[in-house]
């Protein structure tokens, strides 16, 4: 075992997921939210671990469906049209560039006709092992830097963000219902080809789904399409030890019940008060058996120095005795505060240690 007073920042994290404690708390970020800089560099070598999630360990086609990309300028803007052509009918998304992600303008559903071609889409998904480029990035990357894999959105959370949106996915849910749950349904058997293989992949933790915005959904749709399948992944998962996670980042008081029994060995992302209905203290007591991979309340890099090291003081003495924390940044955060802000949350952390 892994000497617990002298850890990478990659080993620290593992640790903490594990529940175990560590020297000093972890301090992450995503990948795409730390630009390569003086600043970067002096915060890698003081600890703080990149969170790498671009590189998969599957790889998936569909033989039967032709993608046919188009680039174009309208208004000014830059615009991708993904047309994706099927034996029974084509559906088209249209997506803007917006640096390290992209804005979509229409989403992939467009009314009833279309529920035809995605369920051919999503059925005609094959997935086959990508484990060596995954070793291989690993031992790349070093041990400042480890590599989260991803299952995928739940479900019925894929119906919602990625092919029809909040609002038409509303509508569909009260005229449509039984339609929206035959999709469902071919997402789910989409995602039980996943779970064997990602299982037996080298990874060791994954996350699976989130952005839950309970005020859309509800709790009885929660446990209803989500909970089910955290429990048969996790199941999986845990057989070839391996961690499972969700990205929990809104509201998630009516709903914490549920999580605590999701079988989850981590909530990423968990946001505290301010920015949500839960403080830390009643995230940790509302889920004592998980480890809490929280996101600094994003408000706060807006707030003063003194602000940004008083909230990570307070974060900490939450967490005094729990083992099971680490302080992440999974959101965007102002060109012109996140040195400041990562600088003092950094500081405070290795004051406090």
């Amino acid at each position: 075992m892994a000497n617990r007073t002298n850890l990478t920042p990659r080993r620290r994290v593992e640790t903490a997921l594990r529940g175990e404690a560590t020297d000093k708390r972890s301090f992450t970020v995503y990948e795409s939210k730390l630009p390569r800089c003086a600043v970067e560099r002096e915060l890698r070598n003081r600890g703080l671990c990149v969170v790498d999630r671009s590189v998969p360990v599957l790889r998936s086609h569909r033989p039967d469906v032709k993608v046919v990309q188009t680039s174009y300028v309208e208004n000014g803007k830059s615009l991708t049209r993904i047309e994706h052509q099927t034996p029974v009918g084509t559906v088209t998304e249209i997506h803007e560039p917006a640096g390290f992600t992209s804005w979509c303008r229409k989403h992939v559903f467009s009314g009833p006709e279309d529920y035809k071609p995605l369920i051919f889409m999503i059925d005609n998904e094959a997935y086959e092992p990508a484990y060596e480029a995954f070793t291989r990035a690993e031992a790349m990357v070093g041990e400042d830097v480890i590599l989260r894999g991803g299952i995928g959105l739940e479900p019925m959370q894929a119906i919602i963000s990625s092919m029809m949106g909040t609002e038409q996915f509303c509508m569909e849910w009260m005229e449509r219902r039984d339609e929206v749950l035959r999709l469902y349904e071919a997402n789910v058997r989409a995602a039980r080809r996943r779970y064997k293989l990602l299982a037996e992949s080298p990874c060791w933790h994954f996350n699976y789904g989130g952005n839950v915005t309970v005020e859309v959904i509800g709790p009885k749709v929660f446990a209803d399409y989500y909970l089910p399948h955290y429990r048969e992944a996790g199941e999986i998962l845990h057989r070839h030890g391996k961690l499972i996670g969700c990205h929990l980042d809104a509201n998630n008081k009516r709903i914490a019940g549920l999580v605590a029994e999701s079988g989850l060995d981590y909530i990423e992302a968990f946001t505290p008060a301010p920015d949500t209905d839960m403080t830390l203290s009643e995230a940790f007591e509302a889920w004592p058996g998980q480890c809490l991979w929280i996101n600094f309340p994003s408000s706060i890099h807006l707030a003063s120095r003194e602000k940004i090291a008083a909230t990570t003081r307070e974060l900490l003495d939450a967490a005094r005795d729990r083992p099971g924390f680490i302080i992440g940044i999974t959101e965007d955060v102002p060109e012109d505060r996140w040195q400041e802000s990562f600088l003092t949350i950094m500081d405070a952390i290795d004051a406090y240690s």
